[in-house]
């Protein structure tokens, strides 16, 4: 087991960036990081993000410095590594082709929505977010697959991002109605979506909403991953909070983790809780221990 650092190569901000890596295991990478005062913040799901002052001190503290082509293939060794299509940027064809089946002709639409679920800030609630949703709402419906109204409220629920919670679904569910209405829906699709956009904010569905249901359960898949997926999911939502100091957010984090641990059922769907309730528990409960 090692961690590897590759050349200060890769402008940003001002200065160059290394990538910090393990071959062996998310933990072992998160331990060194804190062992070297590395911000969670830094963490881009599978690498830590390292300005380039601290190359010389992480390789004395036993960093393994290698070239940038000897570090990708022990990430990609190791099985750390994040498929290209799971990034942001690799997933414009198969959301368009996904948006085609429902939308097709509104490519004003989709690239607007596309833009919106690509700004910079966004770490975790950006487009690889919202494919998966859309997968999570294929597994749930197959082989029927879910209502046009479910899928345009999976596309918008989180369109509108800013961090405000409860502000951004308002904000969201408004820019459906606004964008869905100029596209020729009917009135009652269009409500029928921006309802569903709102119910994420609390992931309540009332007793016997199908489409509330699916909407819900598929926005929370992610608290059922793997564990490195999970903690993925974890870090990415510590950027998009990076602006937030770390005792204030894992004051926010743990109320966030207590409201969803509270909810019962976590998920409503039958399939769902086959799915992911047991691990989503465990991931919760074990990111607040």
């Amino acid at each position: 087991m090692a961690i590897y650092l590759d050349p200060p190569l890769w402008p940003a901000h001002g200065t160059h960036f290394s990538h910090l890596v393990s071959d062996a295991s998310l933990e072992e990478l998160h331990a060194f990081a804190a062992a070297a005062d590395i911000p969670e913040r830094a963490f881009d799901g599978d690498h830590y993000d390292v300005p380039e002052r601290r190359f010389d001190d992480l390789v004395a503290a036993g960093a393994v410095p290698v070239e940038a082509r000897v570090l990708v293939r022990k990430l990609i060794a190791s099985g750390l590594r994040i498929p290209a299509r799971q990034r942001n940027k690799s997933l414009k064809v198969p959301l368009l082709n996904r948006w085609n089946t429902i939308m097709a002709g509104h490519d004003a639409l989709f690239l607007d929505l596309l833009d919106r679920w690509s700004e910079p800030h966004r770490h975790y609630h950006g487009c690889t977010h919202l494919l998966s949703v859309l997968e999570a709402l294929d597994l749930l419906t197959e082989p029927a697959g879910p209502p046009r109204t479910v899928l345009l409220a999976a596309w918008f629920h989180d369109a509108v991002y800013r961090g405000a919670a409860g502000q951004d679904e308002e904000e969201s569910a408004r820019l459906a109605e606004d964008r869905l209405t100029h596209a020729g829906l009917p009135d009652q699709e269009v409500d029928e979506v921006a309802r569903l956009v709102r119910l994420t904010s609390d992931h309540r569905p009332e007793p016997g909403d199908t489409d509330g249901t699916l909407l819900c359960d598929a926005d929370l898949s992610i608290l059922g991953g793997g564990p490195e997926e999970y903690d993925r999911y974890v870090a990415a939502v510590r950027k998009d909070y990076a602006h937030i100091g770390d005792a204030d957010f894992a004051a926010g984090r743990a109320a966030v983790v207590r409201h969803l641990l509270d909810l019962d059922p976590l998920f409503h769907h039958p399939r769902a809780r086959d799915l992911w309730q047991d691990a989503a528990h465990r991931n919760l409960e074990g990111e607040l221990a």
